[in-house]
């Protein structure tokens, strides 16, 4: 599937799906896309199997569950293997995602989650015996998302009149 076989009413099922999945019917997004609850459900069927929703998941508050620090460790791996290292510093304990970078010299992303220094100071030990090297460290006040406006059917409609 490419993002030309991707149509309004798959783009609304998506951003619904990012606004509240848990709390949305296959029957509200039908609803919003103007669609029948049966073609939303095969639809998400077919985003589900072709990747492009590769999973759902809970938007924790790390600070409240216990975990006040979140940091961001820029690192540098050699080029060949950046790739196949992200499962590898995914399984590290803290490590909460990777994000592999494709410009400038720091090209892994990695946020970390703890409760002290030492936390941070075991994950950026790990990252060195795996031979990166952490280019920097940056504590992360807040994190906040958003669903892709480009999904939004609202943001697209033509205006009547």
């Amino acid at each position: 599937m490419t993002g030309e076989d991707i149509d309004d009413v798959d783009k609304a099922i998506l951003y619904a799906l990012q606004e509240d999945a848990r709390n949305t019917s296959s029957g509200d997004i039908a609803e919003r896309a103007g669609t029948s609850d049966s073609t939303v459900r095969k639809r998400i069927r077919r985003l589900e199997s072709d990747g492009v929703i590769k999973g759902y998941s809970a938007q924790v508050d790390y600070e409240k569950s216990g975990y006040p620090l979140r940091m961001l460790l820029f690192c540098t791996a050699s080029i060949p293997e950046r790739g196949e290292l992200v499962p590898e510093i995914l399984a590290i304990d803290g490590v909460v995602s990777v994000q592999e970078l494709v410009t400038g010299d720091e090209n892994l992303l990695v946020t970390m989650v703890g409760e002290s220094d030492s936390d941070i100071t075991l994950v950026a030990q790990e990252l060195l015996e795996m031979g990166l090297t952490v280019t920097d460290e940056v504590l992360v006040r807040s994190h906040e998302t958003t669903p892709f406006g480009g999904f939004d059917p609202a943001a697209h409609a033509e205006p009547d009149g």
